[in-house]
């Protein structure tokens, strides 16, 4: 199942799975921003965001002085997170729709990081897709350059083979831009993939109105995406744990080292 559909359909209410969009921004790009001085010393750094969806982590990063570079398999998500960059008066250095199983034939400047957060690689469902993200992620990289990616904590998730299973239901906000969210995962007879239907529920009149978008993942282990990182070329990849690093998924980082 392509992803960009999910992301498309997505794209103007994406902000509405936060708390607060805005404050998320700016946490997530000061731990971001934190990791990359501790890899790559202080300075303005060239940054890729390679699945910047509506542009979280990328503007983030950009408000912290770095020059972002922002792409996504999702045109919606691109034109969105060029508005918020103009509305936040902020200015990346470009936006492209690119896909990062060919990213390096798409864009052919090189960075001194390059990120993939918000569980974006578990979109891969083949080994081939992961490994072919792994070495265009490694190639757009200049030598000594920093790979940052977040993922769900598969590892800490039990599979159902076969099941629907709701997750916990989330009520956000007050008044008018109260919101309810939720996600139903059908896992596959497997065990190693499932499909997940996100619901937003807003306030319409007296009752609500429904948007549901609907994707899939594969159960990505840590030491799965450790394999691939590696034999694509990336050493030093060290994994980051919620509590260590603040971020609210489990962090890995590599380096590209010739």
């Amino acid at each position: 199942m392509d992803p960009t559909g999910f992301y498309d359909g997505l794209a103007e209410r994406y902000h509405l799975i936060f708390m607060d969009w805005a404050a998320s921004r700016e946490r997530q790009g000061a731990i971001l921003d934190g990791l990359i001085r501790a890899a790559l010393g202080d300075g303005q750094k060239e940054v890729m965001d390679a699945s910047c969806g509506i542009g979280t982590q990328a503007l983030g990063l950009a408000a912290r002085g770095h020059r972002v570079f922002a792409s996504d398999i999702s045109p919606v998500s691109i034109a969105r997170a060029e508005q918020e960059a103009t509305a936040a008066g902020l200015k990346l250095t470009g936006f492209a729709v690119a896909d990062m199983r060919t990213l390096s034939e798409q864009i052919h400047q090189r960075f001194d990081v390059v990120l993939s957060c918000d569980n974006a690689l578990p979109h891969l469902l083949e080994d081939t897709e992961l490994a072919a993200a792994a070495h265009h992620l490694h190639t757009v990289l200049n030598p000594g350059g920093l790979l940052i990616a977040t993922i769900r904590d598969y590892d800490a998730v039990e599979s159902k083979p076969g099941a629907s299973v709701p997750t916990e239901m989330r009520v956000l906000g007050e008044g008018e831009s109260r919101r309810i969210t939720f996600q139903v995962w059908t896992w596959a007879a497997d065990g190693r993939s499932y499909e997940v239907e996100l619901f937003i529920l807003q306030p319409q009149g007296e009752g609500w109105s429904t948007t549901s978008v609907r994707t899939r993942y594969r159960a990505l282990k840590r030491e799965e995406l450790s394999r691939a990182l590696t034999a694509a070329g990336f050493r030093e990849v060290r994994w980051h744990m919620p509590q260590e690093s603040g971020f609210y998924q489990p962090l890995v980082t590599a380096r590209r080292v010739s």
